[in-house]
């Protein structure tokens, strides 16, 4: 099975400036936030907040015009945006997909085992005499899941906006047209939540790079001439839906309400979770010799089994555990990300109530 040929316009242009892109999103009402420069992932959170428990959507950071957690920290005031670029202008650029009603099917093309034929679809059994061979990576069962559905493969909708990544993968951006339905984030590898293996959602608790964005392995890339993303195709919401990944009524803008039976049980998974993503981020003082990936691995052994219990919400645990990789080792972020999604897995089979959280 063949990926589709790029069709990214041929000739030199010259790239627009990170904050040029960041304030173009923001004027369609697309939050923003900075990403580590040369990096797919958020800048680094402030020295507060890289050792302080509590929940990253109510830092008191953000009040104060600070970038930390990530895409909890998005906006579209344009005068902070120009003060985080102007504080680093070299950062890239991430939108926060939630509160812009985006779903961005991530499309991955990583070497990986494939694994058994039952896990490629979720809840859809392929026969045993469907011809595998050849089948390597997330543009392999997206095109199987839409020949199965008998619609046409989205890597190769040339009506919305798709975004060829440095890694060989492939963005493609979609609109939700019914915000009252809000779909959450996934991983491919999720053996809970996914569409299809190696086809990442990122939705509600999750954010895309922008296109344009360069990093250390190349530069995101506009396929084609449409920029614009198209709505959701309705086959798509309903195999979304079917797969768990369609949630409640999107919250308005505004201050979050306040869920008093909800914050003990998050406040307490997180304090749970914050010393082992401290251990994580200590490792960043010394390149080896310091356990990283042991470390690595307990903390999201740990956030998967709290998540399958349904104490935290799996992506934004994923967030914070790439970040914390990010900040203590820069350079290894494919394998930081497998070794999270691994551990995540492994986790989600062992779902725990820890005393005071049941």
């Amino acid at each position: 099975m063949q990926r589709p040929a790029d069709t990214a316009s041929s000739g030199v242009a010259q790239q627009p400036c990170p904050v040029d892109v960041a304030r173009w999103l923001a004027g369609r009402q697309w939050p923003v936030h900075p990403l580590a420069p040369g990096r797919k992932t958020p800048a680094a959170n402030c020295e507060q907040c890289r050792v302080r428990s509590h929940e990253p959507s109510r830092c008191p950071c953000h009040e104060r015009g600070l970038w930390c957690h990530g895409f909890h920290s998005a906006t579209t005031d344009l005068s902070l945006i120009d003060a985080w670029w102007s504080r680093e202008p070299r950062a890239g650029v991430g939108v926060s997909c939630g509160p812009a009603h985006l779903v961005v099917l991530d499309v991955d093309a990583h070497p990986a085992q494939v694994p058994d034929r039952n896990r490629l679809l979720p809840g859809i059994p392929i026969p045993e005499e469907v011809n595998l061979a050849g089948l390597a990576s997330g543009f392999d069962t997206l095109a199987l899941l839409a020949a199965y559905r008998q619609e046409p493969n989205p890597a190769e909708d040339e009506n919305t906006l798709r975004v060829r990544t440095p890694s060989g993968g492939l963005h493609i951006w979609y609109v939700n047209s019914e915000p009252a339905v809000r779909y959450r984030s996934s991983t491919g590898s999720s053996p809970r939540t996914a569409l299809a293996w190696q086809v990442d959602v990122r939705a509600h608790g999750g954010y895309i790079v922008a296109p344009t964005t360069r990093t250390s392995a190349g530069v995101y890339t506009p396929l084609g001439a449409v920029r614009d993303p198209a709505p959701l195709p309705a086959w798509l919401a309903a195999e979304l839906t079917r797969t768990g990944h369609a949630g409640g009524p999107s919250p308005v803008s505004g201050p979050r309400p306040h869920v008093p039976a909800r914050r003990p049980r998050t406040g307490a998974a997180q304090a749970l979770l914050q010393p082992l993503l401290e251990t994580v981020r200590e490792c960043a003082v010394h390149a080896e010799g310091t356990g990283f990936t042991e470390k690595l691995n307990r903390a999201a052994f740990t956030a998967g089994g709290l998540a399958e219990a349904g104490h935290l919400n799996q992506a934004e645990a994923r967030q914070e555990l790439a970040e914390a990789a990010h900040y203590a080792r820069p350079h290894q972020n494919r394998r930081n990300e497998t070794i999270i999604d691994a551990a995540l897995s492994a986790g989600a089979g062992r779902p725990f109530h820890p005393k005071g959280l049941a």
